[in-house]
């Protein structure tokens, strides 16, 4: 079976994806122009997204990864966050921008945004793919947001379903056979 068989229609194209992140990483370079920038790849998802935005930020930057989870195997978070990843470096008085794949709760980069602010860096702000404000279950907004989507479960671009889809070089809406339980 091909995975391009279990999408029921692609949300995003990859050129689409491609323009904006050009653009935010655009903005992105502006509003860090001199600046001691250090953009943090939350894993797995936002890989892809990370990798082409770095290459389109034209201010130096360094480099750093992390991982998190709040789904464990799930569609929906679990609202416990666990870190699998830390940083390999202080961020103490540098200005961080956290790179994710999709903000749906917020739950689990609230979490994460909290536990980096404790670090004390000079500025943090979130950079996301994809936004789902209408699933919010707290108080945050991304500084950059790539695309606001509709409550649909997505895969591709660096987004899973059970870490299979990652590879598809678009968004694309999952068809819901593939996820929901059978009796």
């Amino acid at each position: 079976m091909r995975m391009h068989d279990d999408i029921a229609e692609v949300l995003l194209g990859e050129e689409a994806i491609q323009a904006r992140v050009k653009v935010l990483g655009e903005e992105i370079s502006k509003a860090y122009t001199g600046r001691d920038l250090v953009i943090i790849c939350i894993l797995k998802g936002a890989v892809m997204f990370f990798a082409d935005l770095a290459r389109n930020i034209a201010t130096p930057c360094e480099m750093d990864f992390m991982g998190i989870s709040s789904y464990g195997g799930q569609m929906k978070t679990s609202g416990i966050v666990r870190i699998s990843k830390d940083l390999d470096r202080s961020i103490f008085n540098k200005d961080v921008l956290i790179i994710e794949d999709i903000m749906d709760s917020g739950l689990t980069l609230n979490h994460l945004k909290q536990l980096l602010q404790s670090r004390n860096p000079r500025s943090l702000r979130i950079a996301c793919l994809l936004d789902k404000p209408e699933r919010r279950e707290c108080d945050i907004t991304p500084d950059y947001c790539g695309f606001i989507i509709p409550d649909r479960f997505v895969v591709g671009y660096g987004l899973d379903y059970d870490g299979q889809y990652r590879n598809l070089p678009y968004v694309g809406v999952l068809k819901p056979d593939v996820y929901e339980e059978r009796p």
